[in-house]
């Protein structure tokens, strides 16, 4: 079960990463104990599903990974493509998606520790939804990390309770 974010005292890095980590928990416990069929099924209003959700916030997070090391994205959804990035394509298995998104969590847990300040900024990609020429800090990425999980999480814990009632904490 997902435990309450704790604040690593003198250590703002080391707080927001735990932050961002317990909404990640809190996306991945809604999966435990589904099969496959049962984490792609949407039995909700919304055209979401747990094995969607769990890939998309995924992405999400190596899209910002990637934005801040400047560093082009490998998984980049375009428009034809962004319904691809909410559901299991063939071959993709929940282990798998999990796995992946593992890797892209350590990896911006090392890019974090590695920079020589969370008031680094990053330029915003031209898209209608970003000021023009805008940029970010590292702080607020990893803040927006928490926002987008923890909204998916609502998202995930309504899903999972709409499947077999199981609630989230517990």
């Amino acid at each position: 079960m997902a435990q309450l974010s704790t604040e690593v005292q003198g250590d703002e890095r080391g707080t927001l990463l735990a932050f961002v980590e317990a909404q990640r928990t809190a996306i991945r416990e809604t999966l435990e104990g589904l099969s496959e069929e049962q984490a792609a099924s949407r039995p909700s209003a919304s055209e979401l599903s747990l094995s969607g959700l769990a890939k998309h916030v995924a992405e999400c997070e190596l899209s910002w990974l990637r934005m801040a090391q400047r560093r082009p994205n490998e998984r980049l959804r375009t428009g034809d493509s962004w319904g691809e990035g909410f559901r299991l394509g063939e071959g993709e298995s929940i282990p798998g998606v999990l796995a992946f998104w593992d890797g892209v969590a350590r990896e911006t847990a090392q890019f974090i520790a590695a920079a020589p300040s969370l008031d680094e900024t990053f330029p915003l990609p031209d898209a209608p939804w970003f000021p023009k020429d805008g940029k970010v800090s590292l702080r607020w990425m990893l803040l927006h990390l928490v926002e987008e999980f923890a909204r998916h999480a609502g998202h995930a814990d309504i899903i999972r309770e709409s499947l077999d009632g199981t609630r989230a904490m517990g």
